[in-house]
């Protein structure tokens, strides 16, 4: 049995479509999970609620943490920690694995292309609650309490990536026939990992078992893409005159004042408002693996 902890968010449902591939019963948990293979085990659970957790995780091999939380700093520093206790504690009970899927936010701002061996260096309140939880984690293995890893991705694009930036900046207003935007500098370098190719990582490597006790990067294209470039691919594609309106910091506090997500994403604007790149070489060494192109990637998402 592998079990995904936060049943229904893109990459769970990314990983649910290829687990059948590795002969394992899966399980989906969430307070509402959904099937995404007919033979899917459905569990309700709260994570923040540790004997709801036990239950979940009870009799499985390998455990997924992929829960999502209201993007609130509040909520992040009260809740994070507590559902990465829980679920530590669930999988050292049962003799789980525990596969963490993580971001970049620990980083900080890095002048260099973010590999595993970048230190957290944490920038904003977010990323301290990120470097924290992720800490967690790595001290249990560390001590030999705990068979874990953690797989980290890059800001999100691809089908059904709805609270993605480029879903609302991009995807969105091509549809609606108004002009992309772009929040911070658009000439900046911002890496993307694309949700169907960190799926296949994910699920490649909670089934490998030397891959585990260390950090993996998600498979992410080496592309050195602005938001220009994005911009102007997702244009041509859609069939539609290239124009950009690039939105800076002042202008998402603005209307953050009104729009609560985007007031919380004022403080991250170091990432769109620097070179972001994101390399995950070791894992295409590794497995012998190359992410898709922007172009593919772009194109799959627009339809």
């Amino acid at each position: 049995m592998q079990t995904i902890l936060g049943a229904n968010g893109v990459i769970a449902r990314e990983l649910s479509k290829l687990l059948p591939g590795y002969n394992t019963g899966i399980r989906q948990v969430s307070r509402n999970p959904r099937k995404i293979n007919p033979s899917d085990e459905l569990m309700r659970a709260d994570l923040l609620n540790y004997n709801e957790t036990e239950k979940a995780v009870a009799g499985s091999d390998v455990v997924y943490l992929l829960a999502g939380l209201k993007y609130d700093i509040k909520v992040w520093r009260e809740q994070w920690p507590l559902v990465m206790k829980n679920v530590i504690e669930a999988c050292k009970k049962h003799n789980s694995k525990l596969v963490f899927f993580d971001n970049a936010y620990p980083y900080g701002l890095v002048k260099k292309p973010m590999t595993e061996e970048t230190p957290f260096n944490p920038c904003s309140k977010k990323g301290e609650v990120r470097a924290g939880i992720a800490t967690m984690l790595l001290d249990e293995v560390e001590a030999g309490n705990l068979t874990g890893m953690i797989v980290r991705g890059a800001d999100f694009y691809g089908p059904g990536a709805m609270l993605s930036m480029t879903h609302e900046t991009v995807t969105k207003r091509l549809k609606a026939n108004q002009a992309p935007q772009w929040i911070g500098d658009p000439k900046a370098i911002h890496t993307f990992t694309y949700t169907p190719d960190a799926g296949k990582c994910v699920a490649m490597l909670g089934n490998t078992a030397s891959s585990y006790n260390q950090t993996w990067h998600a498979l992410t294209s080496n592309e050195k893409i602005t938001g220009e470039q994005y911009v102007r691919i997702a244009c041509e594609i859609a069939g539609k005159p290239y124009k950009i309106q690039a939105i800076p910091k002042t202008g998402v506090w603005l209307i953050g004042l009104f729009v609560p997500p985007l007031r919380e994403s004022v403080e991250m604007m170091y990432q769109f408002e620097n070179d972001f790149i994101f390399d995950s070489s070791k894992f295409e060494k590794a497995f012998n693996v190359q992410a898709g192109t922007y172009q593919e990637g772009i194109a799959a998402t627009l339809k």
